[in-house]
Order: C-alpha cells, then structure tokens, then sequence
C-alpha cells in the first residue's frame, strides 16, 4: 500500500509567507495546515473557523474544538496542538509528513513521539511562489508605483532645500535623514503600504549598505535612498534604491555612479530564462575591476562591491532566488531586484536597485523612476 504523506505548517499566516500562499487567508494566531496531494486542510479555532470557510481557499476548514474533544475522549485530559492534529491524522492514516526547515522543534519532537516520520523540506518549502502570476507581478508592480512616488516625494524634498555652509536647509531648520524617511513613510502609509527600517544614507553613513543612517544631511556628498514596503491590501512588496547628491558631486562619485549604472545594464543584457546568477553576479563583479574599482577588504574594512547583485521579491522582501555567489538558475516569472553598488571609506556610496521580470529572452524592468545623481 503506497504510504500517505501530508505537507504541514503550524504557523500565523500573518508571519509565515508560505502559509498565506497557500491559504490565502490572513490570522494573526497559528492554526494547522495540512495538504494531502491536492487536498488542503486547515483547522481552526472557534474565533476564526467562520470567518475560515467564507475566505480561505482550502478545501475545508475544521473546528479545533471539535479534534480537541476527541482528544479528551481518547484520554488526553489538556490537549495541545499536536494532540488535535494526531486525532485527524489518525482518521487519515497518515504517518509521514514534511514540514518546512523553520518549523518548531517542540512540535516535531511531539509529533515523534507519537510515532510520525518528519521529512524538513529546505527553501523554497512552496516552490510555486518563485514563480510569479501576472496577479503577483501586478501586485508588486502598483506596490512599486506608490514606492516610486513616495521616493519622488523624498527626492523632490531634498532638491527643494537650500545649502548652507555645507548642510541642507529648509527654512531655518536643518533637515535630517529622518526628515526624508518621515516624508517617504507617511506617502506610503496613506497609500496603505507600509514601510520598515527605509534608508536615507548620507555621506559615510552610505558606505556601509544597511545603515539606515541618521542625522543631519549634507550637500555634495551621497545620499542612499532605500525603500522596500509592503502592501496592506495584496501583501506583496517592492523595492528601489536610488542614489543623490544635493549640490556638485565629485568626479571620483560620478565615475561611481555611471559605474553602478552601467553594471545594471551588464546585468539586465545577461538575465534570461536558464541563467546562473553566479554568473550575473561575477560578469559584475569584473566589470568594476575592469573600470577601476577593486571589491574586498581595504584599510581593514570591506570596500567596493561585497554584497549580492539581486534577490527574489513577492510575499517577503527578500526570497529566492538570489544573484550572487552561490548557484541560483533563473526562471521565467521571477522576480528580482538588480542592485549593484559601490562603497568606499571617505567618499560614501552608490547604489541604484530596480525590479525585474525574468523572460525566456530578456528581462522587463517595473522600475520607471529616474536614475539622477545631482538634484
């Protein structure tokens, strides 16, 4: 007799992007998937059980309550999670299940002591989520429309400041890099997409890639603009980088910055269906050698370019694929950020990041915001 095996997630789908995928429905409290072959089942609590039948695409929702009693009736006095689960899969008889690489060693330990074998399934535990629907690349695209204007917004703020004695002004005030993330968080925020950890970089601040920077921002120097929101209504989120200087940017930051420009074209004429983005990523990599601007630790710090090229976008801000250093084949209907950039200790850092589509000839670029260093 061929053995049953269900896939399972205990989990919150308002946490866990692979639950939500495939339930399409949105609880902030864990409840129990469980798919067999085509069949999926979810069973809830009593809070949400009807609110589950109406808005979940799954074939049935059960009531906890109702596994729970049949617990106690089979002698469990305060039954748990796995002990619901066990009085269903028992009517099932199913032993094998495969679980997802995060789920909760608690629950795995129970579930084996109740005699079920447990396979972990690595990322991407739900492979049909790196492939994109014209829904999802929707989805992304007007979550990415209302990035783009938040960040015009930003942009617009910063250019409309004067420069005195080497700061920005507005007025008689000083204007800061949390001045610019108040202005782009709140154009997301009544839009109903929201924003966390945005970048407004200045200066040396932007030649480390994830500091979110701070302070009060100053003319002729980079400013690093990172926004990667999600969308309320559909979940799904997008993001941009782009790259400014208030006043004159200097040669050595122009030749940086028609560098990092010029990497993206690299990278947007070699992504297609079936390419290795370890390749993508190198092909980089030798272009700023090429153009002068070496990658690695410098002065006892790294400089150049040391991070990845792109990364998947759809349900979490970063999934697979990757473009980096590590082999990652790139499929139709991918969607991936292109992000090069170059970082070096006293002048500060570039970075231009758009969002493709990956084509069985080519990529389409989502991202229609300009690429302006001086503004």
């Amino acid at each position: 007799m061929k053995i049953q095996v269900a896939t399972l997630m205990i989990s919150s789908s308002e946490s866990d992007s692979n639950l939500y995928y495939a339930t399409e429905f949105l609880a902030p409290d864990p409840f129990i998937f469980i798919q067999i072959g085509d069949e999926k089942i979810i069973i809830m609590s009593d809070l949400e059980l009807d609110r589950a039948k109406s808005q979940a695409k799954v074939s049935s929702a059960l009531s906890y309550s109702g596994y729970e009693e049949s617990a106690k009736n089979s002698g469990t006095e305060s039954p748990n999670t796995i002990d619901v689960l066990h009085e269903f899969l028992k009517e099932r008889g199913i032993k094998s299940l495969v679980v997802p690489a995060y789920f909760g060693i608690r629950n795995a330990l129970l579930l084996q002591d109740k005699g079920y074998d447990i396979e972990v399934k690595p990322d991407p535990f739900i492979e049909g989520r790196l492939i994109k629907s014209n829904d999802e690349i929707r989805y992304i695209e007007e979550a990415l429309r209302l990035t783009e204007c938040a960040v015009g917004r930003g942009m617009d703020f910063i250019r409309q400041t004067e420069i005195r004695d080497g700061y920005l002004y507005s007025g008689n005030k000083n204007i800061t890099s949390e001045d610019v993330k108040k202005k782009i968080d709140i154009s997301l925020l009544e839009n109903s997409v929201i924003a966390q950890h945005t970048i407004v970089a200045c200066g040396e601040d932007s030649s480390f890639p994830h500091n979110e920077g701070s302070g009060e921002l100053r003319a002729n120097v980079p400013i690093i603009i990172d926004v990667f929101p999600r969308s309320v209504k559909s979940r799904y989120y997008a993001d941009i980088t782009r790259t400014v200087v208030r006043g004159t940017a200097s040669d050595e930051l122009k030749r940086m910055f028609d560098a990092v420009s010029a990497a993206q074209e690299v990278a947007f004429s070699m992504i297609k269906d079936g390419v290795n983005g370890k390749d993508v990523h190198e092909s980089i990599l030798l272009h700023f050698k090429n153009s002068g601007f070496e990658s690695g630790e410098i002065d006892g710090r790294m400089q150049g370019f040391f991070h990845g090229t792109g990364h998947g976008v759809g349900l979490e801000v970063h999934e697979p694929p990757r473009i980096s250093k590590k082999t990652d084949i790139l499929c139709t209907g991918h969607v991936v950020t292109v992000e090069p950039g170059l970082y070096y200790k006293g002048i500060g850092g570039v970075r231009l990041e758009d969002m493709v589509v990956v084509q069985p000839d080519g990529v389409i670029n989502l991202t229609k915001s300009p690429k302006i260093l001086e503004i």
